[in-house]
């Protein structure tokens, strides 16, 4: 079959969109993937054996991608692009990555192809978060409400969805009411190259051997519980007198100040984005890997992708009771559990973790076992792959 995967952002990088897309490869399906470009990158180009069509786009409508259910400029715009991008490499199903470019692509399926949704999120819950989302123009011109409908429209009108967790599932077919085998479960896990790889790159930090390291790994914004292990940190150096807390990713200003407020500058290491390539390094270089994640739907529904890759390099867990990823870790043993946003708890379970370096280890090689044996991507794409193969 000739699949045509709609993402409304530019490729590379994204993880899932690739990963999803090269399974599908392997099971003899041809994968054309629509994605954007601001210019400077090949019109078309095979990546791992995905040929990616890029369509010019610019930041007028960036910013109208926004505002998509509340003008409809950016659905009008999109629209075209996907008629030309199904006609051109002669589709025969759309596979829609996330809702903000849904209603282009369901209207631009003329020839009434099957549809699949793909939700990498719970997109309107987790909208509530954005920062554009705190100020009156922000409240005034977006409403979450219509992005909930629009949600459970496309949902219904698809041919299938595809969802991250159980519990995403589960929550879909208990508010919008459909089918629960009309949804397919496909988790973000890992690909064996990640962790098989022996050549790993060099990074600008690395521990001395006598430093107990904590790492974050990812987005750095609020709702991510990064705040809990700074204010934690005050209290854990009394009893870890070499304790570093490194975080990749994107350096947030806010973050920047809290370090200097709590006195933590010699402490803390925010080393900004760094290419992906560098993740196992990163990983490999620290003694607990965190996700202090608030609790929201979103959170309770999804799981960062970062805790398999955590696991799959046999490192301890020390996460939040975000729903999805502490059962997940209690499942696996994989590491303990804290209340989110408590402080407390997160010291205390730290402190456990410290004066253990056995439990860290039978923790770090059971999460590396349940990756290795069960949740790569070869293994939990298997439903995926199904679904095409019935749509075939």
């Amino acid at each position: 079959m000739r699949i045509g995967m709609v993402l409304d952002a530019v490729f590379p990088p994204d993880p899932r969109v690739e990963n999803e897309a090269i399974e599908l490869i392997k099971s003899g399906h041809k994968v054309f993937l629509f994605c954007l470009t601001y210019g400077g990158e090949k019109k078309e180009e095979l990546i791992n054996g995905i040929n990616v069509r890029r369509y010019k786009t610019n930041n007028f409508e960036y910013k109208m991608s926004a505002l998509v259910y509340t003008i409809p400029v950016y659905t009008f715009l999109m629209r075209k692009k996907i008629k030309h991008f199904i006609t051109s490499n002669s589709i025969e199903s759309l596979h829609v990555h996330d809702i903000r470019i849904g209603e282009a692509a369901f209207s631009a399926n003329k020839k009434k192809l099957p549809i699949i949704i793909d939700l990498h999120e719970n997109r309107p819950e987790i909208m509530r978060f954005y920062p554009h989302m705190q100020k009156l123009r922000g409240k005034l011109l977006i409403s979450i409400k219509k992005w909930i409908q629009k949600e459970e429209e496309f949902i219904r009108k698809a041919t299938n969805v595809v969802v991250v967790t159980n519990e995403a599932k589960k929550e879909i077919v208990k508010r919008v009411g459909v089918p629960s085998n009309k949804i397919v479960v496909v988790p973000n896990t890992v690909r064996k190259s990640f962790f098989e790889n022996n050549s790993l790159p060099k990074i600008s930090y690395e521990k001395t051997e006598e430093e107990f390291t904590m790492l974050y790994l990812g987005d750095t914004g609020f709702r991510r519980g990064l705040k809990t292990v700074l204010e934690s940190m005050v209290e854990l150096k009394k009893s870890i007198k070499k304790l570093t807390f490194v975080v990749v990713g994107k350096t947030n200003p806010e973050l920047e100040k809290i370090v200097v407020n709590l006195g933590l500058t010699n402490q803390v290491k925010l080393m900004g984005w760094q290419n992906d390539t560098t993740f196992p390094s990163w990983i490999k270089n620290s003694d607990v890997c965190l996700s202090p994640l608030h609790r929201n739907i979103h959170h309770d529904t999804t799981y960062a992708n970062k805790i398999f890759q955590y696991m799959s390099l046999g490192k301890p867990l020390l996460v939040s009771d975000a729903k999805a990823q502490q059962e997940m870790v209690e499942k696996v043993q994989a590491g303990l559990v804290h209340e989110a946003e408590n402080v407390e708890d997160f010291t205390q379970k730290m402190i456990t973790l410290y004066e253990s370096k056995q439990m860290r280890e039978k923790m770090g090689q059971k999460g590396k076992e349940f990756v290795k044996e069960q949740f790569t991507w070869d293994k939990t794409s298997k439903d995926l792959k199904e679904l095409y193969n019935k749509l075939t």
